[in-house]
């Protein structure tokens, strides 16, 4: 069976493992204060293009997503998010159950517009008594979103100048941010995301670490008991340089971003198989996720062979599925599909 089902079906990138092993014996101080966590900060800054960033290191998205939120948002408030936004449908209601609301609103193909956020706040301060309802408190988008589809420089440029606005700060989801910068057409550099984000992170568990997420807190006003926060959430690993050591890797020579182009090359090339047979698309996406439209003849076929995620019901004779690649998806895999069409 060959795996599109997702981007995080291998372990990890060997120059990983093969530091992992070379250092294994090394005695570090714990909890990400150690030698390998600080280099791969400073790596992760010098990337970002600003030193004065702060940057911490999560075991995975949803913890990462619960303890950014939590940490910024006051009890009475909640998180705008497009309605198909990943804190909203698939991470079980964490964020409900760090005692925050979602307040999840419509978004055209997975994208948040800076024109819905503000009227979602203007509509909550124009009720007859807004402190009867949560307040908005932040936003939350997704780079690439759940669809992979990508923000253009001038939408998250309006999406941060509504936030300016109205006070909230701009969170954005980045556990396939290297696939997001990679897409095709894309015009958003990581300088880009640092000038608009309040706080961010760059995933590692789907872009080649065995686990992992690094925060990236810009805004100042976020950054004071930080840690704090990631220890009440249960991420504060004890064995922190296991995180840096991954990090560190990925991030100090460019490795995560030419990860990052393979997985995009090998998602065009399925659209492109898909294409020149004349399948349609759920979802114009340009990133590492492609969902082309089968017939259910097709889809049973496919099965036999490849694993992928069946995402929606177009119709009793069509279904919408998800192929995903990744930074280790190989093009004799691509090859494999193309045949079988």
């Amino acid at each position: 069976m060959i795996q599109f089902q997702c981007d995080y079906s291998e372990g990890a990138h060997p120059r990983i493992l093969e530091r992992l092993v070379r250092t294994n014996l090394e005695q570090t101080v714990g909890y990400g204060e150690d030698p390998y966590c600080e280099a791969a900060r400073e790596a992760v800054r010098k990337a970002c293009g600003r030193e004065d960033v702060d940057v911490h290191f999560l075991v995975g998205g949803t913890q990462a997503n619960a303890t950014v939120i939590s940490s910024v948002l006051k009890p009475y408030q909640g998180v705008i998010c497009a309605h198909t936004g990943h804190i909203n449908v698939h991470e079980t209601g964490a964020i409900e159950h760090s005692g925050h609301k979602v307040l999840a609103i419509e978004a055209q193909d997975g994208l948040l517009s800076a024109e819905a956020v503000r009227a979602a706040v203007v509509a909550h301060y124009e009720e007859d008594g807004p402190e009867h309802t949560v307040q908005p408190g932040m936003v939350y988008i997704s780079f690439s979103s759940e669809v992979g589809t990508v923000y253009s420089k001038s939408q998250l440029q309006a999406l941060n100048e509504v936030c300016r606005e109205f006070g909230l700060p701009l969170f954005i989801d980045g556990a396939r941010m290297g696939y997001g910068l990679a897409s095709e057409g894309c015009d958003v550099t990581l300088q880009d995301i640092v000038s608009y984000a309040d706080v961010f992170y760059l995933g590692g568990t789907k872009q080649g670490a065995l686990f992992g997420e690094a925060v990236v807190i810009v805004n100042d006003a976020l950054k004071k008991d930080f840690r704090y926060f990631i220890k009440q959430n249960g991420g504060m690993l004890a064995k922190g340089r296991l995180l840096g050591i991954q990090f560190l890797t990925l991030f100090e020579d460019g490795l995560y971003f030419e990860l990052s182009r393979h997985a995009v090359e090998q998602a065009m090339r399925i659209r492109h198989v898909f294409k020149e047979r004349g399948y349609s698309f759920l979802v114009d996406s340009p990133s590492n996720q492609q969902f082309p439209i089968l017939d259910n003849q097709t889809l049973h076929r496919l099965s036999e062979k490849f694993r992928f995620s069946i995402w929606q019901k177009v119709d009793d004779g069509h279904t919408a599925v998800r192929f995903c690649t990744s930074w280790a998806t190989k093009p004799e895999a691509v090859d494999a599909l193309e045949a079988m069409l």
